[in-house]
């Protein structure tokens, strides 16, 4: 089983974040909201205030203050390479070690090595393109490191320089490490966890014997861990719950006091300065025994899922968690109440973006993935400090956010649409769709209608709203259940499928005209959306992601085979490659206040303009991060990215010298 991909559903971004092309004025600064998806954590045992945090898409973060706040450390490989396992050499806190799996391509990986505390990197040439998925080291002697791939065990001698393979080559059963664990008094005895029970050698891999007396034959082992002051004692996670053995893997015994529907045991940690407590991370929130496994108890909210535990060497009152969506949640009176401490540590997919249309310091953002910590955040600093404000979402993704005419907000969710009044603290729903329904009677011996009766029926829209378009007369939603129009504010809506089609993913007017597209076509209306007629796109174009319309009325597409243009609405297009990338556009818009179009990509960090309607573009300022979406905020370019949150340029990258970048010869 792979635990560690299961919410992971991001896209392969072939993208280096170390621009050759980075603004002279200075690097743009990682905004937040902070919080989002953390994997793992690691202390440095000379200062446990020097911490570093592992994320899933490459990223590496540092904290010099025991957790409060955080900073970029280092980028490790690909953005989809998941950072599970790092440790600081207790001898040498300058060795730091760190192990990755990509995503996107399930068989390959690394091991990562700093020798100088994590100034420069280098992939280990023995382990490189292994996808490893855990690693131990043998604190006795710290030279001596073990890890788990897919391909089997494999251990060092000499702190990574060279590397033997531990279990015999193309082995049946012994593949798939999920988890690894070294005899604290022996570093030829190690345990390995693999995707169906465990494995252990007590001579250096020399012989391997399966440890599966007491647990349920079909279990995954995520994390194993063996007493640091007594080695017969083993505790192994499994997604059949928790086992103990105190005969070094002889017999395991079910673990009870922990519910079976938390038996997703991501990670086990014990107390380094108590033997007696050992905490279990599960997807159901942090457990703790006091007793060395005799009892349990759940010490978190259960919704929390728990990807790794620290414990403070020198205050075990003190606990990190590295958890899915809320972040780095820590605790300093034993467990007993939790904060967030993610100040600086932003890994939020942003998926809207808005400029406040009064206050130019103020603007609003939408992520996806992240439950009751996501939704809506909002700043009125220009980023310095966030806040969330998502009561009433319920937990859904935002996918659109639009400001009204009067200031109020209105998103589309993946359940919705809901509005948010100027200095209101909660959304309301705006789902009412009305469908109507005209009989027409006549007098009898009559062919003339006398009566017209209209019946109305009310109903709920319950679909993926994709993208909003808020005109002066009439709103518009892309939805998954096909484009809705509201002439009243949005109080209530109509609409359905257009041409058979229902899965929009934007609608875009300019007057009566009107752009709605799907995934793969497009759909224009020159009446307001009272007919419409399928545009000629290209058969090949199966990627569309979003659609803008120029100040002339030309149609502009943002696909994954590219951006395509239209002039005549929407009979002939044109694939424009001048001045951009080929493919892997993730959005266009228009800027109306510069009256250009403004596109990004998630292949590069620079920001597209066009002065031309689309018809040619040049390269504006390079962010330095992948890119989903850009808007235009207090003078500067503002940028979501797919896993840092949003993006700002430097003050003194102004949106001017921006504009002149971007103009067109």
């Amino acid at each position: 089983m792979n635990w560690g991909m299961f919410r992971k559903s991001l896209v392969v971004l072939a993208f280096s974040l170390v621009s050759t092309a980075l603004l002279a004025s200075g690097s743009w600064q990682a905004l937040g909201p902070d919080g989002g998806d953390a994997r793992s954590l690691a202390y440095d045992s000379h200062n446990p205030d020097h911490l570093l945090l592992g994320t899933s898409t490459g990223q590496l973060f540092v904290s010099d203050d025991a957790g409060h706040n955080w900073s970029r450390f280092a980028r490790l490989g690909g953005d989809d390479n998941v950072l599970d396992h790092i440790m600081i050499d207790p001898q040498n806190p300058k060795h730091i070690y760190v192990s990755a799996w990509s995503v996107s391509s399930q068989q390959i990986g690394d091991v990562f090595r700093s020798r100088d505390g994590g100034k420069k990197w280098d992939a280990l040439p023995g382990m490189h393109g292994k996808s490893i998925r855990a690693m131990a080291m043998f604190h006795g002697d710290t030279k001596v490191l073990v890890v788990g791939a897919l391909d089997g065990v494999f251990r060092s001698k000499d702190g990574g320089d060279n590397w033997d393979r531990m279990s015999p080559a193309n082995h049946a059963d012994i593949k798939n490490i999920e988890s690894i664990a070294i005899d604290p008094k022996d570093p030829n005895t190690v345990y390995a966890g693999t995707w169906h029970l465990a494995w252990k050698t007590s001579d250096g891999g020399a012989n391997w014997l399966q440890i599966k007396k007491g647990m349920i034959d079909d279990s995954d082992v995520f994390s194993v861990i063996v007493d640091h002051s007594n080695p017969s004692v083993v505790f192994a996670s499994a997604c059949s719950g928790i086992y103990k053995s105190e005969t070094a893997g002889g017999q395991f015994s079910k673990i009870q006091g922990i519910p079976f529907s938390a038996r997703r045991t991501r990670v086990l940690k014990q107390d380094p300065t108590n033997e007696n407590i050992v905490y279990a991370g599960t997807t159901e929130g942090l457990w703790k025994t006091t007793d060395l496994g005799k009892t349990w108890k759940r010490v978190s909210n259960p919704e929390i899922v728990v990807n790794d535990v620290m414990v403070d060497p020198r205050d075990s009152n003190h606990v990190l968690l590295a958890t899915d969506r809320s972040g780095v949640m820590a605790s300093t009176d034993g467990t007993q109440n939790w904060s967030t401490s993610n100040h600086g540590y932003a890994h939020r997919y942003v998926s809207a973006l808005l400029a406040d249309a009064k206050e130019a310091d103020t603007f609003y953002v939408g992520v996806v993935n992240d439950r009751e910590y996501g939704g809506v955040f909002y700043t009125h600093d220009a980023g310095h400090t966030w806040l969330q404000r998502s009561a009433g979402l319920g937990g859904r993704d935002v996918f659109a956010l639009k400001q009204s005419a009067n200031g109020a907000l209105v998103t589309g969710t993946n359940r919705g649409m809901f509005s948010l009044d100027r200095n209101a603290s909660e959304w309301h729903s705006m789902n009412v769709v009305v469908t109507e329904r005209t009989v027409k009677t006549a007098k009898k011996g009559s062919k003339k209608a006398t009566t017209t009766i209209v019946t109305k029926k009310s109903g709920d829209l319950d679909a993926r709203v994709n993208d909003l378009e808020l005109g002066s007369q009439r709103w518009l939603a892309a939805t998954s259940q096909g484009i809705y129009s509201s002439v009243d504010q949005g109080k209530t809506w109509k609409g359905g499928a257009v041409l058979g089609q229902k899965d929009f993913v934007s609608v875009r007017a300019q007057g009566p005209f009107m752009v709605a597209t799907t995934r793969s076509s497009a759909l224009v209306s020159n009446d307001s959306g009272g007919t419409w007629k399928q545009a000629g796109l290209p058969s090949y174009l199966v990627g569309i992601r979003g659609s803008a319309i120029a100040a002339d009325g030309a149609i502009v597409i943002a696909a994954r085979e590219g951006i395509f243009r239209s002039a005549d609405g929407g009979t002939s297009w044109e694939h424009v490659v001048d001045g951009l990338p080929s493919k892997d556009i993730t959005s266009v818009s228009f800027d109306a206040a510069h009256k250009r179009l403004l596109a990004t990509s998630d292949s590069t960090g620079v920001i597209f303009v066009s002065n031309d309607s689309g018809h040619s573009w040049k390269r504006g300022p390079d962010t330095g991060f992948p890119l989903r979406r850009v808007s235009v905020i207090g003078g500067r370019f503002v940028a979501a990215t797919p896993f840092d949150g949003v993006v700002l340029q430097p003050e003194d990258g102004n949106i001017s010298a921006a504009a002149d970048a971007g103009s067109s010869n």
